[in-house]
């Protein structure tokens, strides 16, 4: 078996844990493959006596890596997505970061972690992904995102107007800063923030939400992900934003843009303890009520 392993940089305070990752991989025979962002001159592994060969980009994933580890926060594992793209290369999130919503599996649990990935006993969940089709390039090769695309203002400038369709039938004009597509994975995120609801990763579904929206009778829309969204904004300055995951386009406002379900998913890996519902009261204290 073989994994290759990705971070944008370890702190010094995690370089302990990496090397215990790296020891216990080694130790139950399991190749080793890292991101160049790991292995300088400086890096801590230069002292194991351990075998691993280096990878920096989404080409250098081959058919033999069976499993990629993504060490650091769900930031990094939407790095992560855009590395591994259409090779169905599961993903493993372990959390050096600070909430984990997507990198669910805990630093303390890295000896659980490697016995999961050497004796198969872990589940992959299929994630939805966006699509973005544009009449300018965006986004170079990798248009599409894990989490949400956000049609956004600029800074300062006055709200924008987004004229909306599904599947070319006109749904709404939105008034407002912004508008969010998020995917079920992404409903979590900034959708929740802009008061969207949390919806079930195997739903089916995109959820619409309008960012401060200017008017009283505008809320989040579910839909199913068969639907092609598509938009035209009109607002008073000649650039608005776009966003797909942590990634921003600055954009002319007579680019055409429509948003559908990727051809592939992302899979991630989780353990057998960890579901979505532990996830939800663990990490968003979904539910706490001091009282109980």
């Amino acid at each position: 078996m073989k994994v290759a392993i990705y971070s944008r940089g370890v702190d010094p305070e995690h370089e302990a844990l990496l090397l215990t990752l790296l020891e216990e991989l080694t130790r139950n025979h399991i190749k080793i493959c890292i991101h160049k962002s790991l292995a300088g001159a400086n890096s801590a592994i230069n002292v194991l006596p351990v075998e691993f060969s280096i990878f920096g980009l989404h080409e250098d994933l081959d058919d033999s890596i069976d499993l990629i580890i993504s060490l650091g926060g769900d930031g990094t594992m939407l790095d992560s997505a855009t590395l591994v793209r259409d090779k169905r290369i599961p993903i493993m999130g372990i959390n050096f970061g600070r909430l984990g919503f997507l990198a669910s599996i805990r630093k303390e649990d890295v000896y659980t972690a490697v016995d999961a990935i050497a004796n198969g006993t872990y589940i992959i969940e299929e994630r939805t992904l966006l699509h973005l089709d544009s009449s300018a390039p965006l986004f170079g090769e990798v248009p599409f995102g894990l989490n949400e695309f956000v049609i956004h203002k600029r800074d300062i400038s006055p709200m924008i107007k987004i004229h909306t369709y599904l599947n070319g039938e006109f749904l709404n004009t939105y008034w407002a800063d912004g508008l969010i597509v998020s995917t079920p994975t992404g409903s979590t995120g900034y959708n929740m923030s802009c008061n969207g609801p949390i919806v079930f990763p195997d739903s089916g579904s995109f959820v619409i939400t309008p960012i401060a929206p200017h008017n009283l009778n505008v809320r989040p829309l579910i839909i199913p992900d068969s639907n092609i969204i598509s938009f035209e904004v009109e607002g008073r300055t000649e650039q608005f934003l776009c966003s797909m995951d942590a990634r921003r386009e600055l954009v002319e406002k007579d680019v055409s843009l429509a948003i559908k379900k990727e051809d592939f998913p992302i899979r991630l890996v989780v353990l057998n303890e960890s579901t979505f519902l532990s996830t939800l009261r663990e990490k968003l204290t979904w539910g706490l009520d001091k009282r109980n």
